[in-house]
């Protein structure tokens, strides 16, 4: 808006410059942000070269409380990451409940109530608080677990305020009655319009087939979130969310001591648990196996024929983990080199894209194989991958295949480890598998001395092709 050769400031001078002092806190902010993802970023690759030259020591303690915690120290850059995990995923939802712990999870940051002196806190300021702090914290339940995550700097004052406003998030949610009804119908417009899609139908009937009446294959619909109240989220925080249960994965810049002592605070209101109320939690039925093969064909209007093929795999902590790993590369999870899509993709144009994978759990997950047709060649897609996945169970890998499979995964393990958060992750699924404290350590020796006769012998006795679920999803009925 102004003449930069004029000798004379343009009419808006004044207000520009009022601008720019208003913005300054914000410039500042910028400033120190950018600082800190360039120092982020260089302390990563220090950690990186250090995690592929050295061990990577977890250190593991229970609390008196109960609480048990797992600590990576990374004095690299001046940060820490933090999960909370406890067993109220949804395989601990009520069937006519579907939904319940995913829906307590997302209201978890709808409000704080009040307590003594502090103040009751809505969405709003809650969100602000976090700004003003440069800190994030959130939730989010999946099928076996309900986890909490905190991020910020360590810096003691802020490290402290942050801890404090994670407390009583976890502890001390309010769960307000309108936000709730806002929520619900915000949640039920998203069922109605997702059940437009052929995938949506295509995962619900796969997952029905697949697990039967077991909580993996509950779903959430309009009908289940109808049946949640208000009192039943207090009812589930109530009963799951305690100290004594909580199992706290950490990755950053503190030391023990300093990370025991956030561990206190971040769970220091919740309640004392004894033993009644510390007891185990009732366990859950395993994954019935498939007795026989189930097809299911479901009409719709679509270019794109939606095909899924599985059944039922294996528990995360089996000993076939990493031979199954290995051969999956090669069936269907390593893309343009696997099997599946050389023959359904690359030989006879059926489909754009092919996969396998395995989703193990705290029980059996899904093997599940996955593509798009055309509706008029789905048979012929179909037949082929069936002929795949039952050749590879027979034989297993070539030597070359097994060959470049353990070459990928091997000179990829960097990259599962190239970030605070994919470090936390592999952390976390340490403490809530139950993996050995040297997991990391170890995982390229387990990949390399896989052998294709350990890939077979797997693959055979975890699939049986003659048994799996087919769901197919598009053309005229």
């Amino acid at each position: 808006c102004c003449d930069r050769n004029r000798s004379t400031p343009c009419a808006n001078a004044p207000r520009r410059r009022r601008l720019r002092a208003t913005d300054r806190g914000m410039f500042q902010m910028t400033t120190k942000m950018r600082a800190i993802k360039r120092l982020v970023t260089l302390g990563w690759a220090v950690i990186c070269f250090n995690v592929a030259h050295a061990g990577l020591p977890i250190q593991h303690w229970t609390q008196p409380g109960g609480a048990r915690v797992w600590l990576v120290e990374s004095p690299a850059i001046p940060m820490v990451d933090v999960q909370i995990d406890f067993d109220a995923g949804g395989r601990r939802d009520p069937a006519q409940q579907a939904g319940l712990a995913t829906v307590m999870a997302g209201m978890l940051s709808k409000g704080v109530a009040a307590r003594g002196p502090e103040g009751a806190l809505d969405e709003n300021q809650l969100g602000e608080a976090w700004a003003d702090l440069g800190a994030s914290f959130g939730a989010g339940a999946g099928a076996d677990r309900m986890s909490f995550s905190l991020r910020s700097l360590t810096e003691p004052e802020l490290l402290a305020r942050a801890s404090a406003l994670a407390a009583r998030q976890i502890a001390e949610p309010s769960f307000p009655e309108a936000v709730w009804a806002r929520e619900r119908e915000r949640l039920a417009a998203s069922i109605r319009e997702a059940n437009t899609r052929p995938a949506t139908m295509a995962g619900r009937a796969f997952g029905q087939a697949v697990y039967g009446g077991h909580p993996y294959g509950y779903e959430m619909t309009e009908a289940t979130l109808a049946r949640i109240a208000v009192d039943d989220l207090r009812a589930l925080h109530a009963r799951m969310i305690l100290a004594c249960r909580a199992k706290v994965s950490i990755v950053g810049a503190l030391t023990r001591a300093q990370a025991d002592a956030l561990v206190t605070r971040l769970l220091g209101r919740l309640p004392a648990g004894d033993a009644a109320i510390c007891a185990p939690l009732p366990a859950v039925g395993e994954v019935a196996p498939l007795q026989t093969a189930q097809d299911r064909r479901l009409p719709f209007d679509s270019a794109q024929a939606h095909v899924l093929i599985g059944q039922p795999g294996y528990k995360r902590d089996d000993p076939d983990f990493f031979p199954l790993l290995v051969g999956n590369y090669t069936l269907g999870g390593g893309g343009f080199v696997s099997r599946l899509t050389q023959e359904v993709r690359e030989k006879r144009g059926l489909s754009y894209s092919v996969y396998s994978y395995f989703a193990p759990g705290l029980h059996a997950g899904a093997f599940t194989v996955g593509l798009q047709t055309r509706p008029d060649q789905a048979e012929q897609a179909l037949k082929v991958s069936r002929d795949v996945v039952a050749a590879f169970v027979a034989d297993g890998p070539t030597p070359e295949e097994l060959k470049a499979a353990k070459d990928n995964l091997i000179g990829g393990f960097a990259l599962r480890l190239d970030s605070n958060r994919k470090l936390l992750d592999n952390v976390s699924n340490i403490a809530w598998y139950g993996l050995p404290l040297d997991y990391l350590d170890t995982w390229t020796k387990q990949v390399e001395k896989v052998t294709a006769a350990d890939v077979r012998a797997a693959f055979g006795r975890k699939l049986q092709p003659d048994r799996m679920v087919t769901v197919v999803v598009g053309g005229a009925p």
